[in-house]
């Protein structure tokens, strides 16, 4: 995995300055995301994406409120991956720095626990971040989130498994204990049921686990046609590796997260190989943007600026930018009310897709399913067909 660059205090990386010392022309976006600590990895994705998307807007004019232009900043804090310490700061962020509007963390348990602060301040706070159904089942109405409920994960997966040859008869599902992996589980159990595939291993695995051979052992004796994994990107690798030492092959793995990152690929070579997962984003000039242009620019300018592609979490941090930005416009105010109700009725399109959230909160985007295949990403099924022929089954690891 990546070394990353970040200071290794809980200090403020601010990027802007507060509203207190703004001189009235800015709008402050706070945030508190994972820069260390386990979840740095992917933290990194909303940071870098939160200033991208930020630095682009003010490149274009900013934005306009009842007749006044402001420029747009970002104070964000880094809370070293202890959801204890992000709440401190999400409240340090809005009643001593008094931002204007919050972004989000990574992870569905720092979303759950961060977004009671939102709440609580009535500050609005959209949030590509966090996935599980739990965080919009309260009713709070100043969360909204633009990743796709976490329930239907797998479920263009189990669609995919009726058109698969030889068809998957029987299942494994595997989920780290956490909110977001527990509510994968809660979704795909029901979703297995319908598709008449029997669950025959139903397993829930400690977060940030680093043994899986019993697991794996379990999966080997009771010959599993595929394999469903609800975790971290850290797991997974560690899954996968242990998979190979142990010679366990059954004819599918697929896995929430991992599959679409370009460090995923890197960190394990030809090794990730037949590893199916899914997005809810691909980087195609189809998805039309009104500052970058399309998904394609935005993932080029991306890449072009911090060395790495961009995934899906890359793009629901820019589309969270996006939406506030769209949100102030459309309220003409900045009045946190105003903006929450602006949010709430958003629809527009973006770089990440159509931006227009439900009742919850929540926002609704198909899940495409994706595979490595010769080290490529390959968007393989959308729900309904296939879009690139799947490498399938997976062959023993002695014959690769």
């Amino acid at each position: 995995m990546r070394v990353l660059p970040y200071a290794l205090t809980a200090i403020s990386l601010s990027l802007g300055m507060s509203v207190a010392n703004a001189a009235g022309n800015e709008i402050v976006l706070g945030a508190s995301v994972q820069l260390t600590g386990s979840s740095a990895n992917t933290g990194r994705y909303y940071k870098d994406a939160y200033q991208i998307a930020i630095d682009k807007i003010n490149e274009k004019g900013g934005v306009k409120v009842d007749g006044k232009t402001y420029k747009l900043a970002l104070k964000i804090y880094d809370n070293q991956s202890d959801v204890n310490l992000s709440v401190r700061q999400y409240t340090q962020l809005v009643s001593k720095d008094k931002i204007n509007l919050l972004l989000g963390p990574f992870a569905s348990n720092f979303a759950l626990a961060d977004s009671a602060v939102s709440e609580k301040y009535q500050v609005p706070m959209v949030q590509g971040g966090g996935a599980s159904d739990q965080i919009f089942a309260r009713n709070f109405k100043y969360i909204f989130g633009t990743l796709a409920p976490a329930s239907d994960y797998f479920g263009s997966t189990i669609a995919m498994f009726k058109q698969l040859k030889p068809e998957p008869k029987s299942v494994a599902l595997l989920y780290a204990d956490d909110a977001f992996d527990v509510s994968v589980a809660k979704g795909t159990r029901p979703a297995l049921k319908k598709a008449g595939v029997d669950t025959v291993m139903d397993e829930r695995y400690s977060t940030n686990a680093s043994n899986f051979n019993s697991l794996l052992s379990q999966i080997k004796s009771k010959k599993v046609d595929a394999v469903l994994v609800a975790g971290h990107e850290t797991e997974i690798l560690n899954f996968v590796r242990q998979a190979k030492s142990l010679g366990v092959a059954p004819k599918l793995y697929s896995f929430t997260v991992g599959v679409p990152s370009e460090d995923f690929r890197k960190a394990l070579g030809k090794d990730a190989d037949y590893a199916f997962g899914m997005t809810a984003w691909l980087p195609s000039d189809k998805l039309k943007d009104q500052w970058f242009g399309d998904a394609a620019q935005f993932a080029s300018a991306y890449k072009a600026k911090y060395g790495y592609e961009p995934d899906y979490h890359a793009a629901s941090g820019a589309a969270d930018v996006e939406t506030l930005v769209k949100a102030v416009e459309k309220a003409n105010s900045l009045d946190p009310k105003k903006v929450r109700d602006a949010i709430a009725a958003s629809d527009f399109e973006s770089l990440y897709g159509k931006i227009a959230f439900g009742k919850t909160g929540q926002i609704s985007l198909d899940q495409t399913v994706v595979q490595v295949q010769g080290g490529e990403l390959k968007a393989v099924f959308n729900g309904t067909s296939f879009l690139t022929q799947p490498k399938y089954p997976m062959p023993a690891w002695s014959g690769r």
